[in-house]
């Protein structure tokens, strides 16, 4: 059963930042401490994606990170990942039924009615796009307070994403999110490890102020 301990800081790999791998970005991740890593890599085609999936599922295994494919369903079934997070327009009706009950499902809401329907479809945790971000320009912001909006609307534990990094992931957290996911600001850094763990450390000063969940 899903924690929501473990959704406290997620990376999420997408692409090639600054010609770094989605391995070397999830490797940064797991040493600097993230408790969950999401492998977003459209790019890739299923052969490929089921690969490297397969390996970085048996890599969080063994860290005890949780671990979660980005749309492609079958893929998180196939490698043995934890899970899947899909959006509103992937997979979303069937997700559930080809990750089967033992996998977590994560699915991109926008507002409480979305949420509600999440719900229904069998989520286990929602993520709501904070502030606009480059990497998923397509993603319709909502703030703080559409955040806030989500996480009263329903128990599911809620991760906030979009511009956020170390700085005010606290903002976040004190929104109602249970916790955040990232990607420029890991993969994108110098010291991607580095930079996990001073996220991880905002993220727990901020959880651990206000009582955990």
């Amino acid at each position: 059963m899903l924690e929501a301990q473990q959704l406290r800081l997620m990376v999420v790999t997408s692409g090639a930042f600054r010609g770094r791998s989605h391995g070397e970005v999830a490797d940064a991740a797991i040493r600097g401490g993230a408790t969950a890593l999401q492998l977003r890599a459209p790019e890739l085609d299923d052969d490929e994606l089921l690969a490297l999936a397969t390996d970085l599922a048996a890599r969080c295994r063994e860290a005890g990170v949780l671990f979660v494919v980005n749309d492609r369903v079958e893929i998180a079934e196939a490698s043995g990942a934890d899970g899947a997070h899909v959006g509103q327009g992937d997979q979303l009706r069937d997700a559930r039924a080809i990750l089967g009950p033992g996998r977590a499902l994560g699915i991109s809401v926008a507002d409480p009615e979305q949420a509600h329907e999440a719900l229904a479809f069998g989520a286990d945790y929602l993520g709501v796009t904070v502030w606009a971000t480059a990497t998923k320009p397509e993603a319709l912001p909502g703030g703080l307070e559409g955040l806030r909006a989500v996480a009263h609307a329903t128990h599911l534990p809620v991760v906030g994403i979009g511009g956020i990094d170390a700085t005010n992931a606290s903002k976040v957290l004190r929104a109602g999110a249970a916790g955040v996911a990232v990607i420029s600001a890991v993969a994108d850094a110098d010291d991607q490890g580095d930079a996990t763990r001073e996220l991880r450390r905002a993220v727990d000063e901020a959880i651990d102020g206000r009582g955990a969940p």
